[in-house]
């Protein structure tokens, strides 16, 4: 394969995938029975982990309750082995403090916060990620196998902090690359970001392949957390 060239005469991806094959995904839930809820999620070299705790009172000032909705409150951190760049990322960087943005205004648009007004939420994040090599062994990510490039972490860490109404994430490449986190049942877009400008005669078709992987990743997922409430069941007694 020359230049940027990602698909084979075959029509394979360097790491054997087909153009809209998602690398393969393994989650589980109730992975710290201290936390309210918990999730881990890895896809390809991408591990990401999430500790969720609340509702529960407001902590610190009082002046921060939000008298119609619960405050939610989304920290996020990697690993400092998890990129191949090797450098130091302090808690609370520049690029912690964008993702952990974004992971709130997701989950925002996920969670009935309206019914929990004057308390607050914490969704705790953590990822890593093992770069292998610079096309086929890196992290996440769904692809039309036009290009290939540093994948975009927030999409499992969307999957790893799934609520009742889940969000489900993808990222999908067009030269640009587009991430969406996607409310299957309703069909609402909780995220859409873009690294660069898209031409409008390709921005549907990246869309939709965007949207029909956050798709499939869900089929997974409620599969997880439908094993995940019978196991409980069973322990509950019920």
């Amino acid at each position: 394969m020359a230049g940027l060239e990602l698909l084979s005469d075959q029509g394979y991806r360097v790491d054997g995938r087909r153009a809209g094959e998602l690398r393969k995904i393994q989650a589980r839930m109730g992975v710290f029975a201290q936390a309210d809820g918990s999730a881990y999620i890895e896809q390809g070299n991408t591990k990401a982990l999430a500790v969720v705790y609340g509702p529960h009172e407001i902590r610190g000032s009082r002046a921060r309750a939000l008298p119609d909705r619960a405050l939610v409150n989304c920290q996020y951190s990697s690993a400092t082995f998890s990129t191949g760049e090797r450098k130091r990322r302090p808690h609370g960087d520049r690029k912690s403090c964008e993702m952990g943005l974004q992971l709130r205004q997701t989950f925002e648009a996920a969670i009935l916060t309206q019914l929990h007004p004057r308390s607050q939420i914490d969704i705790y994040v953590q990822v890593s990620r093992q770069q292998l090599s610079a096309w086929g062994g890196r992290g996440m990510g769904w692809g039309l196998g036009v290009r290939g490039q540093e994948p975009d972490t927030l999409m499992p860490l969307v999957g790893a902090c799934w609520t009742p109404g889940y969000p489900c994430g993808t990222s999908c490449a067009w030269w640009p690359q587009l991430a969406l986190a996607l409310l299957p049942a309703s069909g609402q877009l909780a995220l859409l970001e873009m690294d660069a400008r898209l031409h409008e005669d390709h921005l549907e078709q990246v869309l939709e392949a965007a949207a029909r992987a956050a798709r499939d990743v869900h089929t997974l997922l409620d599969r997880v957390v439908r094993q995940h409430v019978r196991e409980a069941s069973i322990l509950l007694g019920d």
